[in-house]
């Protein structure tokens, strides 16, 4: 099982460093292209994608997530850090079971 990251240079570069394959995308279009490839690639376990890369294809990733079960998407934040519009995981599990931890 492989790994496969999609996001900005910076990110990309970095898991690149820890021997995790990549493709770094700008637009909406090199963004579709990558989670193709991604998702194509029979030994690929999880895909690691950018919040705001993943925003540009927020329909793809989405129905994706909800109709599949492998491999896993993990949205992870770029250099600027995560989206403000974006709940943290902290709320969702407050949200979810009332606990404040």
């Amino acid at each position: 099982m492989r790994f496969f990251c999609i996001g900005d240079e910076d990110t990309v570069l970095g898991f690149n460093l820890v021997g995790i394959e990549g493709r770094i995308v700008t637009t909406e279009s090199e963004a579709k292209e990558a989670f193709r490839v991604a998702l194509s690639s029979k030994d690929v376990g999880i895909i690691i994608i950018t919040e705001k890369v993943a925003q540009l294809i927020r329909s793809l990733v989405d129905e994706y997530i909800y109709k599949q079960s492998f491999p896993l998407i993990v949205e992870v934040a770029d250099k600027s850090g995560p989206i403000k519009t974006r709940e943290s995981i902290k709320q969702l599990v407050k949200e979810a079971i009332g606990v404040n931890f």
